[in-house]
């Protein structure tokens, strides 16, 4: 009887700090209820001063520990709020500083650490720690550690540490280290670590470690360190190392070193070192290109190797060493040209070397010949 009773005192003694605990959790809902109801008429209630202290409702100018339903036409809040609800729209220049919490926290600006169970969002900017379950995000600009399940964005610019389970976004410029389950993309600048499960990319600049399962582009240049699954692309120019499972193609410039899978390719112009395992080309080269099949161009200069064909187009001309099974050069050769057929318009520095070996230029009886020629 007596273990019976000191039991039952026990449990009872146990079982007073969670009533008390479920009761005063009641009692914040119901005030946050009631206060939220009045916050149309009054600011709520406010301990123990009307802009300090402890407040329960809609107070619009207030600092320390405040709790409210749902924030409506709130001016600047310091401290700790924690909201229940996402607020009104008549809420666009509330600025809320310090800790933020709730469902949907939110506010026209938002500096300081913001959690959501759902997400965490700024109508203008979002400074600081910005943290959704879903999402993160802000109309304006979001700096700092970014981090949503599903995404995480900006209307403007996102700077910092931006982690989106999906993808991150932003409709200028991101910079930083921008990590997005499937993809990572900015309407202006692309700057930092640029990681993405499928695609990485920039309506101007990439520039950075950019990583990307399927892809990697730029719309104007793409910079630093590339690793694309299937291509690589520039509208402009692509500056750096690219590695491109398939290919890697830039509208203008190519300068550094390029390793294609299948092909590689520039509008205007190659300067530094290619590997592909078919074809490289653009109209003028500088430096080394080593292909499975082909290369050309028509301004070659540096050393051009490939089991094909290496191919100069019509009033071109290659300075250097060319080693392919046909050399088929429609221009001038100064220095080496060696393969099974080697042809040149011209021969002015140089030779050739080859099965069969045929300069057009040269006079009759050595246009052709085994072994060797040059320009007689």
């Amino acid at each position: 009887m007596l273990k019976l009773k000191a039991q039952r005192k026990t449990s009872i003694k146990l079982s007073l700090p969670r009533n008390l605990i479920t009761l005063s959790f009641l009692s914040i809902i119901f005030i946050l209820t009631v206060t939220g109801n009045l916050s149309l008429k009054a600011q709520g209630l406010n301990i123990p001063a009307k802009t300090w202290g402890l407040s329960f409702g809609n107070s619009k100018n207030f600092t320390g520990l405040r709790f409210n339903f749902r924030d409506r036409n709130v001016e600047k809040i310091c401290g700790i709020n924690i909201t229940l609800w996402k607020p009104y729209r008549e809420n666009k220049e509330a600025v809320v500083t310090g800790l933020s919490l709730g469902i949907l926290p939110a506010a026209a600006e938002l500096n300081g650490l913001n959690i959501g169970l759902l997400g965490a969002g700024a109508l203008k900017n979002a400074v600081g720690l910005n943290f959704g379950l879903l999402g993160a995000g802000s109309g304006q600009n979001l700096y700092g550690f970014n981090f949503g399940l599903i995404g995480v964005g900006a209307g403007g610019n996102m700077v910092g540490l931006n982690l989106g389970g999906l993808g991150c976004g932003a409709g200028k410029n991101i910079k930083g280290i921008n990590l997005g389950g499937l993809g990572a993309g900015a309407g202006e600048d692309l700057i930092g670590l640029n990681i993405a499960g499928l695609g990485v990319g920039a309506g101007k600049i990439v520039s950075g470690i950019n990583a990307g399962l399927a892809g990697v582009g730029a719309g104007k240049n793409l910079n630093g360190i590339t690793l694309a699954g299937l291509g690589a692309g520039a509208g402009e120019n692509i500056t750096g190392l690219v590695i491109g499972g398939l290919g890697a193609g830039a509208g203008k410039e190519i300068k550094g070193l390029m390793i294609a899978g299948l092909g590689a390719g520039a509008g205007e112009k190659i300067q530094g070192v290619i590997i592909a395992g078919l074809g490289a080309g653009a109209p003028k080269v500088q430096g080394i290109i080593l292909s499975g099949i082909g290369a050309g161009g028509e301004k070659l200069r540096g050393l051009f190797l490939t089991a094909g064909e290496i191919k100069l187009t019509k009033g071109g001309y290659l300075h250097g060493v060319s080693v392919a099974s046909l050399n088929y050069l429609q221009g001038n050769l100064t220095g080496v040209s060696i393969g099974v057929i080697n042809y040149a318009w011209k021969v002015e520095k140089g030779f050739q070397f080859g099965l069969i070996n045929i300069i057009r230029c040269n006079p009759r009886g050595l246009k052709i010949l085994p072994i060797f020629n040059t320009g007689w």
